[in-house]
């Protein structure tokens, strides 16, 4: 008779021929579990991301995250990696090209995981709106951050002049840049950036006037009289020496390094509140964050909260449930909200946000206080950007914008041809 001891080794032995296949198997299994995850930031962001990664593969044995971050390059990258079926299983999307990308079918709707891989239970109420195109959840929000205006605390205290705050009104804004630059008397620095070609800043002097970049129907919400009061704005703002030469201007990607601000050209810049933290850490004064300039006293703040950032799945990714699970992780463990802070924003989890605000750095906590002191004052979300948005951005509002800056296109023509550009563009 036969004792366990070799029962089982003959077992081993008789069965090792059999096992040889699932052996294989396993180790297939463990090579398709590498994930890839594209994002573009701050030299501290790519750092925390990277943290977060790390973390998820020790909390899952056998997962790899290959972590890309991209620079200026990113949607051109981007692009060409969609384009040829190449796709990262992850990758980031701001606000203004989210739609875009999820009604090209570059994204894989999320629905069929919600509340049972990705968690929503502790999300912060109708933040998932935030990510719904279509009535299709297209990706996860990240963060909530608005827009605001940053400034340089110490070159105004020495200038003497008042910071900018909830009350100044565009002209006000005006005359406190021509006066900045003027008291600061330095060669190749100004009062700040020109941010004509800014969608999100046109966005809000659209909202303050009671319109829309993008309609509900997915056209433009706007007359060609805004786009020129915003371009002739601008146009005199720089002939008056209140913000960059155009030569400066065009060199900015619209990214936190490439802002002239970060690069020692400006004192203030109109930005995300999340980026408080990413434009402190290239400068080297202290700086504040209020509300961007009015159009009245009294009237439309033209804020109002909006997703930091999305992650979206790749539609063509191998392992989608893999990076449900990731998505779900990075909004809801509690050690991810330590590593990441607020630096995409505040957190969507309410149990992160309050367990994550004690413990972050005094510039973290600006943002997330002004976060909370606009609650009164912001509107509600605009519609979702339609299809051909992310082309109206990159190929005519910014080239028309730095046409009129460098004096080749005058304001009415160029708001002629935005609209004419948005009605070609755009696929409503």
């Amino acid at each position: 008779m036969l004792t366990r001891r070799e029962l089982l080794r003959n077992g081993a032995i008789l069965g090792g021929a059999a096992a040889l296949p699932s052996l294989l198997s396993v180790r297939a299994l463990a090579q398709e579990t590498s994930m890839r995850l594209y994002w573009w930031g701050s030299p501290t962001r790519n750092e925390r991301t990277q943290a977060v990664a790390k973390l998820f593969e020790a909390a899952n044995a056998g997962v790899k995250i290959k972590g890309e971050v991209g620079g200026n390059d990113y949607w051109q990258k981007l692009t060409t990696m969609l384009a040829g079926g190449n796709a990262p299983d992850i990758f980031q999307l701001e606000p203004g090209r989210f739609a875009d990308y999820a009604r090209r079918k570059t994204t894989l709707p999320l629905n069929d995981y919600i509340g049972k891989i990705i968690r929503v239970d502790k999300l912060a109420p109708g933040v998932m709106d935030l990510g719904t195109v279509d009535g299709q959840v297209a990706g996860m929000p990240l963060s909530i951050n608005a827009f605001s205006l940053l400034y340089d605390e110490v070159v105004l205290k020495k200038a003497g002049l008042t910071p900018p705050g909830a009350q100044t009104t565009w002209d006000d804004f005006a005359r406190l840049c021509i006066d900045l630059t003027k008291a600061v008397g330095q060669k190749n620095y100004w009062a700040v950036g020109n941010a004509s070609r800014y969608t999100y800043a046109f966005e809000a002097f659209l909202a303050q006037r009671g319109k829309r970049l993008y309609s509900d129907v997915g056209v433009i919400g706007f007359e060609a009289k805004d786009a020129e009061d915003w371009y002739g704005y601008w146009e005199s703002l720089t002939k008056s020496g209140g913000c960059v030469s155009a030569e400066v201007q065009a060199a900015d990607q619209v990214q936190i390094d490439s802002n002239p601000m970060a690069r020692g050209n400006a004192a203030m810049a109109i930005a995300f509140s999340n980026q408080l933290l990413g434009y402190q850490n290239v400068c080297k004064n202290p700086l504040g964050i209020t509300t961007l300039p009015v159009a009245q006293i009294g009237g439309p703040s033209g804020l109002f909260y909006r997703p930091g950032l999305h992650f979206v799945i790749a539609a063509t990714s191998k392992n989608p449930e893999l990076a449900a699970k990731f998505l779900d992780f990075f909004v809801n463990d509690p050690e991810v909200g330590k590593i990441l802070g607020v630096e995409r924003g505040v957190p969507i989890n309410t149990d992160i946000k309050t367990a994550v605000t004690p413990l972050i750095d005094d510039v973290s906590r600006k943002s997330v206080a002004y976060i909370n002191s606009i609650a009164d004052r912001v509107g509600p979300y605009p519609p979702p950007v339609p299809l051909g948005a992310s082309e109206f951005d990159s190929r005519a509002f910014r080239p028309i914008a730095d046409k009129v800056a460098f004096g080749q296109m005058k304001p009415k023509e160029a708001a002629a041809q935005l609209v004419a550009e948005g009605a070609r563009m755009l696929k409503g």
